[in-house]
C-alpha cells in the first residue's frame, strides 16, 4: 500500500505550524496506523530529517495517548478504538491521509502531533478523588451493599482513558462527557457521596477555567469517544451540579 501523508508539523506552542506532505511505501495493511508513522519516522530519520512527534505509550487501547486527528475524525474512521488500534485496512491504496493534533485552546500544541492535555489531571485533582479513611477503621469494599445496575454504570464511566477526543470533536472543544465520566464514577458508589457536593462543583469550576466549551447536546463526543462513554454521564453530572448548588 502506496500513501501520501499530510501531516501537521510545528516546532513548539509558539511557533506557526503547517502541514507537509510525505510518501510512504509498502505499508501492510496488517500495520496499526502507529507502526505506520513509525515507517514514516525511521524514511525519515535515514534521510536527516526530523521526525514526526507523537503521543504513544502502551499501544494497547488503554492509556489514551495516542490521540490523532485523522481524515476529520478524532483517532479514525473505525469507532470503538484508539489510534494505536486503528489499523491500515481501513484504508486502501493510494490514499491521501490528514493527521492533525487535537485542536482545541485547552490543549495547546507541544511539538507536531503532540498536546498538551494536563488541564484534564488539574480537573481529576480538584476533585476526581476519593479521600480514604487509613486509620485501620476502613471499610471493606466488598461489605458496602451496592445494586449491579449502579455498580455497572460506575465501571462504564470508569473506562474513560481521559483521551481528549472528546473536546477534539466538539464543536464547542467541550470537556463535559469526560468530566461527566468522571463525576459519575464516584456519585453512583456509596464511597462518593460523602465529597459528592464539593467534587462536582470543584471539577466543574476548574473545567471553566481551562477554557473549555460548553455542551449543545450535538452527540458528536459519544460516537468518537472510544471507549463509547454515553452522553447520559453528562446528564448525571448536571445533575449533581444542580443538587449540589442547591445545599448551598
Amino acid at each position: 500500500m502506496n500513501l501520501t501523508l499530510k501531516i501537521w508539523r510545528q516546532k513548539g506552542a509558539s511557533d506557526k505550524g503547517k502541514m507537509v506532505d510525505y510518501k510512504v511505501t509498502d505499508i501492510s495493511e496488517h500495520m496499526s496506523f502507529l507502526e505506520m508513522m513509525d515507517v514514516l519516522n525511521e524514511q525519515l530519520i535515514n534521510q536527516g530529517e526530523e521526525p514526526v512527534a507523537f503521543d504513544h505509550d502502551c499501544r494497547e487501547g488503554i492509556c489514551g495517548m495516542c490521540s490523532m486527528y485523522i481524515n476529520g475524525e478524532a483517532h479514525g474512521p473505525d469507532r470503538g478504538v484508539t489510534t494505536c488500534q486503528l489499523h491500515m485496512r481501513m484504508f486502501k491504496d493510494g490514499d491521501t491521509i490528514t493527521i492533525e493534533p487535537w485542536r482545541a485552546a485547552a490543549f495547546p500544541v507541544i511539538k507536531d502531533l503532540v498536546v498538551d492535555r494536563s488541564s484534564f489531571e488539574r480537573i481529576q485533582q480538584s476533585g476526581g478523588y476519593i479521600s480514604v479513611n487509613t486509620s485501620g477503621n476502613t471499610q471493606d469494599a466488598n461489605a458496602i451493599p451496592i445494586s449491579k445496575e449502579a455498580a455497572d454504570k460506575a465501571m462504564d464511566a470508569a473506562t474513560c482513558i481521559g483521551c481528549g477526543a472528546c473536546v477534539a470533536t466538539c464543536k464547542n472543544s467541550s470537556a463535559m462527557l469526560f468530566v461527566g465520566a468522571k463525576v459519575s464514577q464516584y456519585a453512583l458508589l456509596p464511597q462518593g457521596q460523602v465529597e459528592a457536593t464539593e467534587r462536582v462543583k470543584n471539577m466543574v469550576a476548574q473545567m471553566d477555567l481551562e477554557g473549555f466549551g460548553n455542551c449543545t447536546n450535538t452527540g458528536a463526543c459519544e460516537i468518537e469517544c472510544p471507549k463509547g462513554i454515553s452522553l447520559e454521564n453528562i446528564a448525571r453530572m448536571n445533575s449533581e451540579f444542580l443538587k449540589a448548588n442547591f445545599k448551598g
